[in-house]
């Protein structure tokens, strides 16, 4: 990777790191999800510099948050993060790089949007649920109760994912295409000047 390109990616990640920070709750959600629009450096690198350049700029993201701000998960939160992260930019990049064209971007950001919904669901019933249920010593059945506590539509791991996890999602990453489709351009052609 040339210096002034790792740059970049470095700013990137950074900034990423910073928004990351500046998470907030949104109705409906647990209280252990948090709203942040961390993912759009990672997707505008990603475009811009491509896909392993997200992932590098998604993976400085998890660690320089960490020296912002200590974990309250044991890591669940920051290793779900990552994995949303580089599924959403990898989905979005990837299809992009083969259709370049504002319609291309549209539909790989709808594309990634839906399947980054999806992989959260598959991989917080799977993995992330029952491994932060160990680690803190709690049941599925607890986790379901902190969040029907804020959301009176959860009645169980089901209604959970449907009623809670999905609409999340679906709104985070459709504001974050969002932003990404009217400032891309822009950005676009800021970054390559500085990292040519």
């Amino acid at each position: 990777m040339k210096t002034k390109k790792l740059v970049m990616a470095a700013l990137l990640g950074a900034l990423a790191a910073i928004l990351m920070v500046l998470d907030f709750n949104v109705p409906l959600a647990p209280g252990f999800i948090k709203f942040d629009f961390s993912d759009f450096p990672v997707l505008i690198g990603g475009f811009v510099f491509g896909p392993l350049t997200g992932v590098l700029i998604a993976f400085l993201k998890i660690v320089l948050n960490l020296l912002f701000k200590p974990t309250t998960t044991m890591f669940v939160g920051e290793a779900s993060n990552f994995l949303l992260s580089v599924c959403y930019m990898g989905v979005a990049c990837l299809f992009y790089r083969k259709h370049r064209t504002k319609k291309g971007a549209v539909i790989g950001m709808a594309l990634a949007t839906v399947t980054t919904s999806l992989f959260a669901i598959a991989s917080n019933i799977l993995v992330m649920f029952p491994m932060y249920a160990k680690l803190f010593g709690m049941s599925i059945e607890q986790i379901v109760g902190m969040v029907s506590a804020v959301n009176p539509f959860v009645k169980d791991v089901t209604t959970m994912v449907i009623a809670s996890l999905v609409p999340f999602n679906l709104f985070k990453y459709g504001v974050i295409s969002l932003i990404t489709f009217i400032s891309y351009k822009k950005i676009e052609v800021i970054l390559k000047k500085y990292s040519n």
